[in-house]
């Protein structure tokens, strides 16, 4: 039998009196995929999330979730977790209180709460009280109260607010675990770096509408040009191939002269790759070649404006 998708959303569309905060959205997201949900402010993500977490009805369409369709509140099927706004904590109790008490209502998970202390890296404040913890540690306790529910389906909202490295390093590994395992996981963020180190898919949220759904790799367009910043090993014999590449077109920078040592560039992607094997016969090394946007975050913000724009033409 064919495992059910994690969501299977079709339609949905949500008002707040006479604001449209979705607008017939579709989602699909199937078990183990890490997807990533973003969009400006106002786009709809916090509304799409409560729905998910059954903390609201949508007002039209039809949404499943672990293979059960949802028509309410609080209906949504056990195996589903997560938290919106950030994690729900007692700041009075230590860490490992706040998730004994979450264990004592579900009458399941005690016996795992030093493991999962450990996983998200709180082992060492597991003793001390919430209220003085950092935004990232709540974060992060967090996601270890999500754990002790073992979700089939997790949604997290800005989960890497305020993380350091370290703390970051932990929530990363936790999440690709999760995933590896067969738990679903949706990932609201701002931060585009997050979406693209861990999602393989991604939704994009513009206006309360759908502006683009599925992998990631399909919005790095050969066709697409992108800035890039090249630093290489002579950037006057750089330059000069950058202006002889066709496709190729050098930007100015703050210190434009032949012997800067960084180059930006546009480029699609098949000029820049000849740009790249004319250096190598040139015998100019490539110290760093990165885009200056990245291509998640250049699609975010055409997206984003063209919907923004189409919807300014249909109500104007």
């Amino acid at each position: 039998m064919d495992t059910p998708p994690a969501v299977r959303a079709r339609g949905i569309t949500k008002y707040f009196g006479e604001v449209v905060a979705l607008d017939g959205v579709d989602l699909d997201v199937a078990p183990g995929q890490l997807h990533g949900l973003v969009g400006p402010n106002g786009a709809g993500k916090t509304t799409l999330l409560g729905l998910l977490l059954g903390l609201a009805v949508a007002d039209k369409g039809n949404l499943e979730i672990l293979g059960t369709p949802v028509g309410r509140a609080l209906a949504v099927p056990d195996g589903v977790a997560g938290f919106v706004d950030g994690p729900g904590l007692y700041p009075s109790m230590t860490a490992r209180q706040n998730l004994s008490a979450l264990a004592a209502l579900r009458g399941d998970g005690a016996q795992q709460i030093d493991e999962y202390l450990e996983q998200v890296g709180l082992t060492d404040v597991a003793d001390d009280r919430v209220r003085g913890f950092s935004l990232g540690m709540r974060q992060r306790l967090g996601l270890a109260a999500a754990l002790l529910t073992k979700p089939r389906l997790l949604i997290l909202d800005e989960p890497s607010n305020g993380l350091d490295p370290a703390g970051k390093k932990h929530v990363y590994g936790v999440l690709t675990k999760l995933a590896a395992d067969g738990t679903a996981v949706i990932l609201s963020s701002h931060r585009m770096d997050d979406v693209e180190a861990l999602c393989s898919e991604v939704t994009i949220l513009a206006t309360g509408r759908v502006a683009f759904t599925g992998p990631i790799s399909k919005l790095a367009s050969e066709d697409s040009e992108l800035d890039y910043r090249v630093l290489t090993s002579n950037p006057v014999v750089a330059r000069r191939v950058a202006r002889e590449t066709a496709g190729v077109r050098l930007q100015e920078t703050d210190n434009p002269q032949d012997d800067a040592e960084l180059l930006i560039i546009s480029a699609p992607v098949p000029a820049l790759d000849e740009f790249v094997k004319a250096l190598v016969r040139q015998d100019v090394a490539v110290r760093e070649l990165a885009p200056v946007v990245s291509p998640l975050e250049a699609a975010f913000l055409t997206l984003t404006e063209q919907a923004a724009l189409t919807e300014q033409q249909e109500t104007d």
